[in-house]
């Protein structure tokens, strides 16, 4: 099997059309369960494209919200998006926050902790940032259990002797591992979850077309002949369940993390 390499998202717009809606699903489920007070300063980092920034304004009625993340492709797409809006994007690195100790109410890092090189010491930095009794909270993909939204492919592509683009630390999004992260960050009141969500595609052919063109996909099949591709692809949709009506119902699973900065 080829080495393996590591996912990245520079393409803001591809990501926007593959792996944003499924983020949005989990984003929901996860605010839903930290279930904050209204009127807190909040820190997304990692914030790529600016999904989740966007539903916290949206959904948390949030007097601040800034976003962090190392991508300028994203972060261009980012300050499009929510131009004119109470939210700001800067390019900066999830280890070296740059912000003053104690400024949030609230950091948060959605499907993003497994692509920080160090995760532990993205853990410290969101704490101290954050002021005290405020929140610290993460999900991320269950990419080693199968619960990355396009694992279907991924499966294909194991059997076509291509290693799947992993994070740079898979086991970081891990439940336990989560768990562990927090504690060592000296977070209390400690609380992880599973978040499943589901998507339906009118056909597998929209299924295809908006999961083969992110960074954690693509690359894969670049590697591959025309003709190679064409055969995953039919193996892809072997895999696949469709109903009466032709259409891919797929189902992802992420593990979630919330504690709180002692006082």
């Amino acid at each position: 099997m080829s080495s393996m390499q590591q996912i990245r998202f520079e393409d803001g717009d591809a990501y926007e059309r593959g792996m944003s809606p499924w983020s949005r699903l989990a984003g929901e489920t996860f605010l839903e369960w930290l279930a904050p007070r209204p009127e807190l300063r909040w820190l997304d980092v990692g914030c790529g494209t600016g999904s989740f920034a966007g539903l916290i304004a949206e959904r948390c009625a949030p007097i601040e919200v800034q976003g962090v993340d190392p991508s300028e492709g994203q972060l261009a797409t980012a300050r499009i998006r929510y131009r004119g809006r109470n939210m700001s994007f800067r390019q900066g690195d999830a280890m070296a926050l740059p912000f003053e100790p104690h400024h949030f109410d609230a950091a948060v890092m959605a499907l993003v902790i497994f692509f920080v090189p160090g995760p532990a010491k993205g853990v410290a930095e969101m704490a101290r940032v954050v002021r005290p009794c405020g929140t610290v909270a993460a999900y991320a993909w269950d990419v080693l259990g199968g619960g990355f939204p396009f694992d279907p492919i991924w499966q294909e592509t194991r059997v076509a002797g291509i290693a799947p683009l992993l994070p740079p630390n898979p086991s970081a999004g891990e439940q336990a591992a989560l768990r562990q992260l927090w504690t060592d960050a000296g977070l209390e009141a400690i609380e992880t979850r599973e978040i499943v969500v589901e998507r339906t595609f009118p056909t597998f052919e929209d299924y295809w077309a908006t999961s083969t063109i992110t960074g954690g996909v693509r690359p894969a099949l670049e590697a591959l002949s025309v003709e190679q591709r064409e055969e995953l692809k039919a193996r892809v949709a072997a895999r696949l369940q469709t109903d009466a009506r032709g259409r891919v119902t797929w189902t992802a699973r992420a593990n979630a993390v919330k504690g709180r900065v002692a006082t």
